[in-house]
């Protein structure tokens, strides 16, 4: 998706860049191709959707 060297790393990588960002609507573009929004939920390149992972303060994320 990107052009940098080394090659943009696989999808769902930690080493993936922000290559765009809206952050008046709440998402960012990685250089994976992955959609990342506010809210931590995800909407890879292959249209497959990572639920998104809230904190509580009863304790850890929690699915929503």
């Amino acid at each position: 998706m990107c052009a940098h060297q080394p090659q943009c790393p696989v999808t769902g990588s930690p080493a993936a860049h922000v290559v765009a960002a809206r952050p008046e609507q709440g998402w960012s573009l990685l250089c994976d191709g992955t959609v990342v929004f506010d809210d931590t939920g995800e909407l890879l390149p292959d249209g497959r959707m990572v639920q998104p992972r809230r904190v509580t303060a009863a304790g850890p994320a929690v699915a929503a």
